[in-house]
């Protein structure tokens, strides 16, 4: 369904003397609408959106760092959409403390300068720039804006001739000796190099170089799926690249790769669709494997792309990281296998960032899925924060800044935009893109795979039911399962990635709060099986900081990591099928977008609880087909979780029923695939017409 935005009218916006609290949203809408009444903030948050959307009464402000004032400058002049001259562009990637959300700030304002006079003055600044000997940092990041657009500062000769200090600005020569002419011929051997990723970082430059090679075939057997074309009409990529596809509730993979690898399957369905590629990271020991792409369907593959890192990405190295994601984008789209007609990402992050950067020189068309997150949450989590904080909370505050910089790039570059529905239509995403006034929106549900029974299911599920009462009595968190004592209690359970935002602490909390570990039992599954990261054993910590205090609720707490999502589904199956009433899901996330755990546990006939802010509310009629619960604080969590257990079992069994009927009727993955396709196909025409005039 497409829906234009409408963005609120400018006179009902704060005034002066409203609260520092509407600042940020204040000064958006100030930038794209000249909103006169915004408000200057005195807090942190305050001052740095004026620095960033208010212009001209953005004025010097001495309180703010060098740093900070000239992240907002930078990020202003990507705003203005037109080209830079190169030398201000060069000077302000010459400062030495630079930070890397402002080198994505400086790489898409370079992208509009290197258009400039066929890319002549950009070429001319770059190579004096780099003629001085910069350091690794500032060679690294010119030798790759200088690759991603097309420009050639300096000869082979010349570029191999330059220091290159870190491994990082070693990479970058590599990659851009790999597009001139002859450069290849100045790169090592792949086999002489003593690590993985640098013998198929080399290979993947002399393939690029020259595709038939013979020391580009490490490069051509790892994604050897990917060598013959593919039939028209349409191939499209979508992309998850911080978290693991194939381990949903670990790290920082979540629902969404649920939803991509079901998402992949059912477009291939569609006559419209020949292929699918789902982009998602190589870990370190998988990037000397001899294929990294996999089958994942009939026309669906998961393609991995390597990064130089040991540790999983997240969203503030993948900054760090960003240049080179885009550069193996590239080699990838580039391969006759592939070549996206169109590609989705769904996320406000530097990875992303990357893919659409990659798309975009390759002409492929670009959707994405448009969400208000951070922004939703970025009043309440740092308004208030003292101008001069310089701690962690100052720093989540700035990353935050540049999810929504990194949301409004993605905004500008995108053919499509997608949304989720949500009880306030379109108002609420329009407050917070005030530029999306009058821009087509393709709103759509997303949806859930239906489950299919599989031999072996009924051992699996047995094993599960025995697991989680399987405990010893003296506590379920050490055990892995419930004392077999308390079976007869009613059952909470919560599944999910281990993150803040999810609120696992809280829900805990607010579990012992209302005095439910007297009566209820609970199960929350979610985080890392083998290796937790570091936000994952925080929350694991905390959790278990808290338990410790109450030896029944010790008792009554299992904690399992993540599993596979068909053992999630059918334990939900089987707790569904025994006493009336005796299971519930609850997610106490701070916000979802749209759940699609909770669209699992209703299909799986569970009574469900989920928040009353974000996406769930689009489908959740509370006391319906399920409830609604506040969750912004314990006390409001605990008042709910209480209503909730106090709800008649008869009810339960009716909410339950109905949320099954919901899930069966408006939420399956084939509809959602079917808008999808639809939608696909007219953002791709302009390109289909282009490529098959090219053919001609």
């Amino acid at each position: 369904m497409i829906q234009h935005l409408t963005p609120a009218a400018a006179a009902a916006g704060p005034r002066r003397d409203r609260a520092d609290t509407v600042a940020f949203a204040a000064w958006r809408r100030f930038h794209w609408a000249q909103d006169l009444s915004a408000v200057p903030g005195g807090d942190l948050l305050g001052r740095l959106a004026r620095a960033e959307y208010g212009g001209s009464w953005g004025r010097l402000d001495a309180v703010l760092s060098v740093t900070d004032r000239r992240t907002a400058r930078l990020r202003q002049l990507a705003r203005r959409e037109r080209a830079v001259p190169a030398w201000v562009l060069a000077a302000a990637g010459a400062a030495p403390d630079l930070q890397p959300w402002e080198r994505t700030a400086l790489a898409e304002s370079w992208e509009h300068s290197a258009r400039l006079d066929a890319g002549a003055s950009a070429t001319a600044e770059i190579r004096r720039r780099l003629l001085a000997d910069p350091g690794p940092a500032q060679t690294e990041f010119l030798l790759d804006v200088a690759d991603a657009n097309g420009l050639r500062p300096l000869s082979p000769a010349e570029a191999v001739g330059r220091p290159a200090a870190s491994r990082p600005a070693v990479h970058a020569l590599w990659r851009y000796l790999s597009g001139l002419p002859g450069g290849h011929l100045l790169l090592p051997e792949p086999d002489r190099c003593g690590d993985a990723y640098e013998r198929l970082l080399l290979a993947a430059c002399a393939h690029r170089a020259d595709p038939g090679a013979p020391s580009g075939r490490r490069f051509r057997a790892a994604f050897a799926a990917l060598a013959e074309p593919r039939p028209r009409p349409m191939v499209v990529a979508q992309s998850m690249l911080l978290g693991r596809l194939e381990e949903p509730g670990a790290g920082l993979s979540g629902g969404m790769s649920v939803l991509l690898t079901g998402l992949g399957e059912a477009l291939t369905a569609d006559e419209r669709i020949t292929r699918v590629l789902t982009l998602t990271t190589a870990r370190p020991g998988e990037v000397d494997r001899a294929d990294l792409t996999q089958a994942s369907g009939r026309s669906h593959l998961l393609v991995r792309l390597p990064v130089d890192t040991p540790a999983p990405l997240d969203p503030h190295t993948a900054t760090v990281h960003q240049a080179a994601l885009a550069w193996w984008t590239a080699r990838v789209f580039e391969l006759p296998g592939a070549r996206p007609d169109l590609a989705h990402v769904r996320f406000a992050d530097d990875a992303s960032l990357a893919v659409a950067r990659a798309a975009g020189r390759h002409g492929s068309a670009l959707a994405f899925t448009v969400t208000p997150d951070p922004h939703r949450t970025i009043e309440e989590r740092h308004a208030g924060l003292p101008a001069d904080h310089t701690g962690e909370a100052a720093q989540a505050l700035r990353l935050d800044l540049h999810r929504v910089f990194v949301a409004d790039r993605l905004v500008a570059r995108a053919d499509l935009l997608v949304a989720m529905p949500a009880q306030s239509g379109t108002q609420e995403l329009s407050s917070y893109f005030p530029q999306l006034a009058d821009r087509p929106v393709h709103v759509q549900p997303e949806g859930i795979a239906p489950f299919r029974p599989a031999a072996g299911d009924g051992a699996t599920t047995r094993g599960l039911l025995a697991r989680l009462y399987g405990g010893d009595g003296d506590g379920g968190v050490v055990a892995g399962g419930l004392d077999a004592g308390d079976r007869g209690l009613p059952l909470l359970l919560c599944v999910g990635r281990l993150h803040p935002v999810k609120q696992q602490e809280q829900l805990v909390r607010a579990w012992m709060l209302a005095g439910l570990h007297h009566r209820t039992t609970l199960l929350l599954i979610g985080g890392s099986p083998d290796q937790p990261t570091a936000v994952e054993a925080d929350v694991l910590d905390r959790i278990g900081a808290l338990l410790a205090t109450d030896p029944v609720a010790r008792r009554r707490t299992a904690l399992w990591p993540a599993l596979p999502n068909r053992q999630v589904r059918l334990l939900e199956r089987a707790l569904a099928q025994g006493r009336p009433g005796a299971a519930l899901y609850v997610c106490p996330s701070a916000k979802e977008e749209f759940g699609l755990a909770v669209l699992e546990a209703m299909e799986a006939g569970l009574a469900v609880a989920a928040p009353q802010r974000g996406g769930a509310s689009h489908y959740l009629r509370d006391g319906v087909n399920g409830r609604l619960l506040a969750t912004e604080s314990v006390d409001r969590l605990a008042d709910g979780l209480r209503s909730l257990l106090d709800t008649p079992v008869p009810d339960l069994v009716t909410m339950a029923r109905a949320g099954a009927v919901t899930v069966r009727e408006r939420f399956g993955i084939d509809t959602m695939a079917a808008s999808l396709a639809q939608a696909y196909r007219v953002s791709c025409e302009p390109v289909l017409r282009e490529r098959c005039r090219s053919a001609e």
